[in-house]
C-alpha cells in the first residue's frame, strides 16, 4: 500500500518556526491546534500551515525534513513565501474531515510517536 508522507513548516502569529513530517498532515494538523503535541509549538502557539510538500516515501520525507532542518531562518521563509507569499494558513486546503468538528473531537488517547498519554481537555467537557 502507497502512503503519502508530508514535510510541512507551521509558524505562529509572530512568524516562529517549526518543520515535521508525518504520514497523516490532517491528523498532526488536529494535534498540533489542539495542544496535544507536547513541546516547542504548544509552548509558541505554532499551528499555522504555512508550508508542506508530499513524498512517496518516508526517507524522502525525512531527508528533505532535515535538509529544511538545517536551513539558516531567511531560506526556509524564501521556501515559504515562493509559494505562500501571504503566510496564509494552508490547513484550509487539506480534506474536508479537517474542518469537520466531529472529526477534531474523535482525540488520540495515547501519541502516535512516543506512546506516552496527552492531554485532551475536551474529553472532560463531554
Amino acid at each position: 500500500m502507497s502512503r503519502t508522507h508530508c514535510v510541512y513548516i507551521l509558524a505562529s502569529r509572530s512568524r516562529s518556526l517549526y518543520a515535521g513530517v508525518t504520514d497523516n498532515l490532517e491528523r498532526r494538523m488536529i494535534e498540533h491546534r489542539q495542544g496535544l503535541v507536547p513541546g516547542f509549538t504548544t509552548r509558541y502557539k505554532i499551528f499555522r500551515l504555512v508550508h508542506f510538500e508530499s513524498f512517496g516515501h518516508i526517507q524522502d520525507a525525512i531527508a528533505r525534513e532535515k535538509e529544511i532542518k538545517g536551513w539558516r531562518r531567511e531560506k526556509k521563509i524564501r521556501l515559504i513565501e515562493l509559494k505562500n507569499p501571504t503566510w496564509e494558513d494552508l490547513a484550509t486546503q487539506l480534506p474536508h474531515a479537517y474542518q469537520s468538528q466531529q472529526f477534531q473531537s474523535r482525540s488520540l488517547t495515547r501519541s502516535p510517536n512516543t506512546g506516552e498519554r496527552i492531554r485532551d481537555d475536551n474529553l472532560k467537557n463531554q
